[in-house]
Parts: C-alpha cells; sequence; structure tokens
C-alpha cells in the first residue's frame, strides 16, 4: 500500500527539489526517498525507475516553460508577443538554471513529451503569425528565437557575462535584433 501522502506528482515534486537544490546529475532515487522521507522501494509504487523519473521530471520542466510562454504572450501579438515570450523564456530559465538544464532538448521526437513540446511550439508559432512566414521561415525563425533566448539564458546563469554592461540592455538588444530578421 502506498505510503499516505506520497503521489507520483510528489515523487516529481521532490525530484524537481533536488535538482533545484544539486544539479540535474544528481537526481537519484535515493536522494528523492530521502527527501520524501521514505526507503527508496516505497518510490517504485509511484515510478517504475529513474529514466521514468527523468521523465515525468522533464514534462514538468516543459509544461511549467509552456505555462509561462502562454502567460506572457496571452493579449498580445507580434513583436510585443515575441519580446514578451523571449523575456518569459530567461526568466525561467536564470530562476531554475538546473531545473531548466532537465528539461528535454527534443520533446517533439518522444512519445511521452511530444504534446507538451508541441504546447511551447504553438505558442511561439502565434506570436510569430503576424509574419506570415511560410512553414520553413517559421522553422528557423523558431530554432533562431530558441538559439538566442537559450544561448542568454544559459550563458547568464552560468556567470558567463563579466564585463559591466548592464544585461537587460544587451538582450534587448538581441531581441530587437531578432525581430530585425523576421
Amino acid at each position: 500500500m502506498p505510503r499516505a501522502g506520497l503521489s507520483t506528482t510528489a515523487v516529481v515534486d521532490a525530484a524537481v527539489q533536488v535538482i533545484d537544490e544539486h544539479g540535474a546529475s544528481q537526481l537519484t532515487l535515493a536522494a528523492v526517498a530521502a527527501r520524501c522521507g521514505v526507503a527508496t522501494p516505497s518510490l517504485y509504487k509511484h515510478v517504475g525507475n529513474l529514466a521514468e523519473l527523468r521523465t515525468l521530471v522533464g514534462l514538468r520542466v516543459l509544461d511549467e516553460l509552456a505555462d509561462r510562454f502562454t502567460e506572457a504572450a496571452t493579449g498580445r501579438s507580434g513583436a510585443e508577443a515575441v519580446t514578451a515570450l523571449m523575456h518569459a523564456y530567461r526568466a525561467y530559465a536564470t530562476a531554475h538554471p538546473a531545473r531548466y538544464a532537465a528539461m528535454p532538448v527534443d520533446p517533439l521526437h518522444q512519445p511521452e513529451l511530444a504534446a507538451a513540446g508541441l504546447r511551447q511550439l504553438q505558442v511561439i508559432q502565434a506570436a510569430l503569425r503576424p509574419w506570415q512566414l511560410g512553414p520553413s521561415a517559421q522553422v528557423h525563425a523558431i530554432r533562431r528565437l530558441r538559439v538566442m533566448a537559450h544561448g542568454f539564458a544559459s550563458l547568464e546563469s552560468a556567470g558567463g557575462f563579466g564585463l559591466p554592461e548592464d544585461l537587460d540592455e544587451t538582450y534587448r538588444q538581441l531581441i530587437d535584433s531578432f525581430l530585425d530578421t523576421l
């Protein structure tokens, strides 16, 4: 019988906490069990193995980011929507760098993650709709947006910007550069 209060959601919550505190490389069933106050075998009532837990964590991160994208872009269009979306991307990645790093890089090709990945993609596509890009141009634009936001946020989270100029201004210029390519 499962321990009272322990559920798959609670196990994923604990896994995310382990990742936030110690990094994705430190995610183990033993660490999650300790966080939950149970023996490791108790987790098997809620997750099949570490690989499944990593998938569930990836799904959580994808959903969180898609929620942020949706919230940022809703009620906006064109450059305003793209700008808000890129700011939401940076804010999430810098607020939760270890969790962000646990996000699968190609969820559209993993059946259990495809819906969450598609949700993110659809928000970006909607933000880009005013430019009426053809299918190929849209793919390239989405890739550019992702590379710019991911690269900037990843470098920022890792302390990679040591020069004194304002990071917000640099990011604003990056967004403007992206918008100019559309």
